[in-house]
């Protein structure tokens, strides 16, 4: 269903930018390996959220 898939996507957008607001603290003060960590985090969550995205359209698309 489309719909989960939005949902999936969704979850991973904010998962993604609750990572990036905790890599932006750890290098605001100095612990640039934290931060890199909250990075990648927020990498891997964002191409989730594409993925579910891609999926998401593509069963959008056959539904109609």
């Amino acid at each position: 269903m489309a719909r989960d898939e939005h949902n999936k996507a969704a979850e991973h957008h904010e998962n993604a930018a609750k990572s990036h607001r905790a890599a932006a603290e750890h290098h605001g003060k100095g612990d640039h390996t934290k931060g890199k960590e909250h990075s990648n985090n927020a990498q891997q969550h964002s191409q989730n959220a594409r993925q579910h995205s891609e999926q998401a359209h593509t069963k959008s698309q056959q539904q109609k």
